[in-house]
């Protein structure tokens, strides 16, 4: 939850560029971003895997007007409207982006090559028919704001009767670069994006950064029975911060939707 999945770039950065905010090369740059090289393979008329540039034209010529994030989990198909062949993939790769004006969606492939710590990540993006029908189990901006609110203090205060402290070298590495992105003022989302959305995505991020701390740190809650109840308290606040970065991301096509 504390790194943007690659399909939420694509998403934020293919509406961008879909709603003439930012020019094609910048976008595709900004989806990339530390991995060497990303593709699409299966595109409509295109025999081979094309580049990110040539890729969001074609969809853009296809009928795209906007694109949806889907990050589903075992038992919660978020974001998805199927059919199941799409899903499956989508499931396996836990994310995914969904074409709005066109019936496409994309899954990544990720693999990477090279020694330990000189790894180059490269990506190809299948894009798959998917089925017209609204996404699975998102919610408004409004509506995960209030949700991640209330989750959020609800896993605080059963944290803290665990005693879960937050300790270990994985908390500290998560509250450290949390602490160097929100001082390096990274920009969040993409042009075009309401600072509603902007806000919800940083309390999602935030409450990553609680469960990675609570995961790391065993403080008092060393007995299995414990242990237990720590993983049941997280489940529910994982499920809805999920939501909530999904309608952040999905927000400027729900928003034009409406309109």
């Amino acid at each position: 939850m504390l790194t943007e999945p690659r399909s939420g770039r694509l998403t934020a950065w293919g509406n961008a560029l879909l709603a003439g905010l930012v020019p094609p090369d910048d976008a595709a740059s900004s989806i990339v971003g530390d991995d060497a090289v990303h593709r699409v393979e299966g595109l409509p008329q295109e025999p081979a895997p094309v580049g990110l540039t040539l890729a969001l034209g074609r969809l853009r010529r296809l009928g795209v007007t906007g694109l949806r994030l889907a990050l589903p989990a075992p038992g919660h198909p978020l974001g998805l409207s199927g059919p199941a062949e799409f899903n499956a993939r989508a499931l396996e790769a836990e994310e995914a982006v969904v074409c709005h004006g066109a019936a496409f969606g994309l899954v990544p492939e990720v693999s990477s090559a090279g020694p330990a710590g000189d790894a180059h990540v490269e990506v190809v993006w299948r894009c798959l028919p998917v089925r017209e029908a609204p996404p699975a189990d998102v919610p408004s901006l409004g509506e995960a704001e209030r949700e991640l609110a209330e989750a959020l203090r609800e896993a605080t205060e059963v944290l803290s009767r665990l005693d879960v402290a937050a300790s270990g070298p994985v908390a500290e590495a998560a509250i450290d670069a949390y602490r160097a992105r929100a001082e390096a003022g990274r920009e969040v989302l993409a042009p075009g994006y309401p600072p509603r959305a902007v806000r919800v995505l940083e309390l999602a991020r935030r409450v990553g950064l609680l469960m990675s701390v609570a995961k790391d740190g065993h403080g008092g809650a060393v007995s299995a029975s414990e242990m237990a109840a720590r993983a049941h308290a997280l489940r529910p606040v994982e499920r809805t911060a999920r939501r909530a970065q999904v309608a952040a991301y999905n927000s400027v096509v729900e928003a034009r939707e409406r309109r």
